[in-house]
């Protein structure tokens, strides 16, 4: 797995590259926004962990950069946990977020969660693997979603990042009854509170929309009413 560090502090940016190769990443560190900008490559990397102050510019817009690529996890380094910085980030399609100062084995569990949300587990078979929800299939190393037409034939559906994510909870979860708060939980790795409360619902709608053969009668995400949603087994 290669992650790309954009750090400008070296002290840290060698303590976090030295960590992070110890756990088997392989890491590329850059320290200037342009640096990025300039020698980007498409398909080339796992998981991006973004500083959000920088000498030449800021993590936001690296950030805004990376996903106007690919579809590509994001870790933001912040000095400050301020609710502004949060959101913003979150808006511009950030996975998580950690304050400085923070522990080495917290970050490294927050990238284990992202990654394996993300469909791309440490060391996890380059062979197509999916998981099967009715007529959708998740592909999870390649973050695709498929339906299968009566005759088996394969479509592609086109899922936002935030969309996927939400039907990749649910997939892991087929069988048990998440509350709204839990699946916030599992989209962002924040407390829900942070996000309005109106949020879930639009991306539940708009995930049916794509997914579901009758959207106003649910056959795959169910409502259980005042508990949450459930994807039956």
């Amino acid at each position: 797995m290669k992650i790309l560090l954009l750090e400008d502090d070296d002290a840290i940016a060698m303590g976090l590259k030295y960590s992070l190769e110890k756990e088997g990443y392989e890491v590329i560190h850059q320290s200037r926004t342009k640096d990025i900008i300039s020698k980007w490559e498409s398909n080339s990397i796992d998981l991006c962990i973004l500083d959000i102050n920088l000498p030449d510019g800021n993590g936001y817009d690296v950030c805004k950069f990376i996903k106007s690529k690919e579809d590509i996890p994001v870790i933001f380094l912040t000095a400050s946990d301020a609710e502004v910085n949060v959101v913003m980030g979150l808006e511009m399609g950030a996975d998580d977020y950690i304050c400085k100062p923070f522990r080495v084995n917290e970050l490294m569990a927050r990238i284990k969660t992202v990654l394996r949300r993300n469909g791309r587990n440490n060391g996890a078979s380059k062979e197509d693997s999916y998981i099967e929800i009715n007529n959708i299939r998740i592909y999870v190393n390649e973050a695709k979603v498929t339906s299968l037409d009566a005759k088996g034939v394969e479509e592609a559906i086109e899922l936002t990042a935030l969309e996927y994510r939400l039907l990749l909870v649910f997939g892991n979860n087929r069988g048990t009854v998440l509350s709204r708060k839990q699946l916030l939980e599992n989209m962002w790795d924040i407390d829900g509170d942070f996000v309005n409360d109106n949020t879930l619902t639009v991306y539940i709608k708009r995930l049916r929309d794509k997914i579901e053969g009758d959207p106003a009668n649910p056959k795959i995400i169910k409502t259980v009413r005042g508990l949450g949603y459930i994807v039956e087994k």
